[in-house]
């Protein structure tokens, strides 16, 4: 067995994550990084203190010394690499469930991997485990030992705000029982807002269960009951926000990236007039920035690919509707945190409120997205697909999208269809549906 790595690092149920693999996944980290230096740090999962032991061991074998930072926000991690000049490692498997968990790796500077990078350390894993484990593979293991970085880190993204504040804004966060839990609310009301909050008691096993952004439920009604102005929910490792309006909406990622476009296309902010997302995002999106002259950029599925673009094209915002979103001239990556705030203070500075600025910055058309399981994977679906494909695109003609592509790690061939109406993007989507599954079994 070797590691393998996807669309963000490597991840997996934690008990496949095991010590001769990890270890050798450090060793292999510090020799294709050329580091010397690592800063560490993982969510709240069960399985995360064993993970981070044998990763520290194995990039001690490597010859690279690691900066422990403990339960942090992936951010944190991604910051004190770009910070400081160092490569980093964070443990965790974002908004999967607990007993799963994964190692995102950043090089020096605080960059995503390059595929050439993630190439070598598959090939240099490989290596180490063919060669057997050291003997000398029990090192390197301790308790956190840099409670700075996430200090550090935290007045940075106050500072973002130039020394505005969120006065008088009644917040209610939801912490997923993750990375946020012991420095979100902290941050927003060193700011002035007025913070409640919702699962921040992580027990190792109860990340994201039915609670933070990808199960917004408790938020919504927390917000309603509470006459609060906004919500605001992070994922396990708080690099994804979604928001709650005063009424009890949800505000995917496309509309917050939407007011924030706006926002600096307005004030100048926008260097290139333009931003970075990708081919899931919502047509309404595009109608909106188009709306404000702001050119869209459309990138493959992932917050690489994001990054990817933004860097090539100087651009300083991007990111995805599931809420990672890339403020470049403040982070290397996505930010949770950073995200509500910029967002909120956005809602201070115009005096609107959260719902407002999202309807006039973007009218999301219905969205419909399918997962259709067949015989085998597809990686030329939608070429398979193109006459039904042409035919659908032909029926919603500029008021519509199709988008279909074939999974990248499984038997799926995922559809998505957007019309002016909810019943439209259902029926072509339908007729899409079968038509994968006639033509794939």
């Amino acid at each position: 067995m070797t590691l393998r790595f996807g669309t963000d690092g490597v991840r997996g149920h934690a008990d496949e994550l095991t010590s001769e693999l990890v270890v050798a996944l450090g060793r292999a980290a510090a020799t294709v990084l050329v580091a010397s230096e690592v800063v560490v740090g993982r969510d709240p999962r069960a399985s995360g203190p064993r993970i981070e032991d044998d990763l520290c061991a194995g990039l001690a074998l490597g010859g690279a010394s690691a900066r422990r930072l403990g339960v942090v926000p992936t951010p944190v991690v991604a910051w004190g690499s770009a910070a400081d000049d160092v490569a980093g490692a964070m443990i965790s498997a974002s908004h999967n469930p607990w007993h799963d968990n994964g190692i995102k790796l950043f090089a020096p500077g605080g960059r995503k991997l390059t595929d050439a990078q993630e190439e070598a350390l598959e090939a240099e894993i490989a290596r180490l485990l063919e060669l057997g484990p050291d003997p000398a593979g029990d090192v390197a293991r301790g308790a956190p030992d840099d409670q700075t970085t996430v200090q550090r880190w935290a007045a940075v993204v106050a500072a973002s705000l130039d020394g505005r504040r969120l006065d008088g804004l009644r917040l209610v966060v939801d912490c997923a029982n993750g990375a946020a839990s012991s420095v979100a609310a902290s941050v927003l009301r060193s700011l002035d807002a007025e913070v409640t909050v919702l699962h921040d008691t992580p027990d190792g096993r109860n990340i994201n269960e039915r609670c933070g952004s990808t199960h917004p439920d408790d938020l919504i009604a927390a917000v309603v009951a509470a006459g609060a102005d906004a919500g605001i929910a992070f994922d396990g490792d708080a690099d994804r926000v979604l928001a709650v309006d005063a009424a009890g909406r949800l505000i995917d990622g496309d509309q917050l990236i939407a007011i924030c476009a706006i926002d600096r296309h307005e004030r100048g902010m926008l260097p290139t007039g333009a931003v970075v997302v990708t081919v899931m995002t919502n047509l309404g999106f595009h109608h909106g920035m188009a709306a404000h002259g702001i050119e869209v950029v459309t990138t493959p599925v992932g917050d690489r690919a994001v990054l990817e673009a933004m860097a090539a094209g100087g651009h300083v915002l991007g990111g995805e509707q599931s809420g990672h979103i890339v403020f470049g001239d403040h982070a290397t990556t996505g930010d949770g945190l950073l995200s509500a705030v910029q967002v909120l203070d956005v809602v201070v500075r115009s005096g609107r409120p959260l719902a407002e600025l999202a309807d006039a910055a973007m009218v999301r058309l219905p969205q419909v997205l399918r997962n259709v399981r067949v015989s085998e994977r597809v990686p030329d679906a939608a070429e398979r697909l193109a006459g039904e494909i042409a035919a659908a695109e032909t029926r919603l003609g500029d008021a519509g999208r199709v988008l279909v592509r074939a999974s990248g790690t499984e038997p799926l061939v995922r559809v998505m269809v957007e019309a002016p109406t909810a019943e439209e993007a259902d029926a072509v989507a339908t007729t899409l549906e079968a038509a994968a599954h006639a033509a794939f079994g």
